[in-house]
């Protein structure tokens, strides 16, 4: 069995909760099956504070083996560097500087949220606790790590990315982990396991055939395409919502809130609202990922002149106003 340790700093403790739901198998199984066993959860575990404490003692002087820490939530190094604005209860002392020497020992170090992984929303606005990722400060490498850490195993730190992340990315992770099936060529340039970041949130959106017509929604209740008027960002979010469903039904988009890219460093901070697509002469600033800016242009004008009827109506509607054609009946 493969032993975690999971601790938390700069956060709301959302990815705690979503992997609460995983199912099929739930989370303590899937554990189980992966070769995982909890050394503690401050969600999970009845430990006491003292008894947390002897593990932590246990494990930094090496008498018990840590193969995989998960930190959830950003690394707080305010004030000016000294990280008192989060001490470790009972411990005096910051929680920085305690995670950087449980990562010195651990096998695997895992960022479990965009937070921890890139600071994220803890990070946003003026970031007045310093918040950083764990090998990132937004888009930056480096973090509290540094750009050239590499975990006991050879690997730099993971970054199961997403506000919050799917329960099903940290698990299969987890046993990718366990099997010893994970390697360098399995991380995408920012660190995300390539099993759910090689795909984007666009694959399998349900409002696909009003994007290939840029048939798109005026408003939240519409059923059109998000992307032109309301901020979508599905064609650039490196995720497979879509496909890997959460709870076995929804997602951000099934659900009629537009993608904001919540797996990418900084998406906390577009610049803009997240239900409005910024545009120059009309054109959104943010195209599909892989798509000039001439073709997309191009191929816009001639999608929105061949938008059959139903489409445009349908776009614009809160439920079908405007069903498929059906074939007549033979004489």
């Amino acid at each position: 069995m493969k032993s975690l340790l999971w601790v938390q700093s700069g956060g709301c403790g959302g990815c705690s909760m979503s992997l609460l739901c995983a199912e099929s198998p739930g989370l303590l199984s899937a554990l189980a099956g992966c070769g995982v066993e909890i050394l503690w959860h401050p969600a999970l575990s009845e430990a006491s504070g003292a008894e947390f404490h002897a593990l932590l003692r246990r494990v930094l002087n090496g008498e018990q083996k840590l193969d995989i820490l998960c930190l959830e939530g950003a690394v707080v190094t305010g004030p000016d560097g000294t990280g008192d604005f989060h001490r470790l209860s009972g411990s005096g002392r910051p929680m920085k500087d305690i995670i950087a020497d449980l990562a010195a020992v651990a096998e695997q170090v895992i960022a479990v949220g965009s937070c921890a992984a890139y600071g994220g929303m803890t990070a946003g606005g003026d970031n007045p606790t310093d918040a950083i990722g764990l090998q990132y400060d937004g888009a930056l490498r480096g973090g509290l790590l540094g750009g050239a850490f590499r975990a006991a195993n050879g690997l730099p730190v993971i970054n199961v990315a997403g506000c919050p992340i799917h329960p099903s990315w940290l698990l299969d992770t987890l046993g990718m982990l366990a099997r010893g099936n994970l390697r360098t060529e399995d991380l995408d340039p920012l660190g995300r396991p390539r099993h759910f970041a090689d795909l984007l949130a666009h694959h399998g959106c349900p409002r696909n055939e009003f994007y290939e017509y840029k048939a798109s929604a005026e408003k939240s209740t519409d059923q059109g395409c998000l992307m032109e008027h309301l901020g979508c960002l599905g064609t650039q979010a490196h995720a497979d919502c879509n496909v890997r469903l959460w709870n076995g039904e929804g997602s951000c988009l099934r659900g009629g809130y537009a993608c904001i890219n919540c797996t990418a460093p900084e998406f906390q901070e577009p610049g803009h609202p997240f239900t409005a697509t910024p545009k120059i002469a009309g054109i959104p600033v943010g195209l599909p990922t892989d798509m000039p800016k001439a073709w997309f242009v191009a191929l816009a004008s001639l999608s929105k002149a061949a938008t059959p009827e139903r489409l445009r109506r349908n776009a614009v509607a809160d439920h079908i106003i405007a069903p498929p054609a059906t074939p007549k009946e033979k004489p």
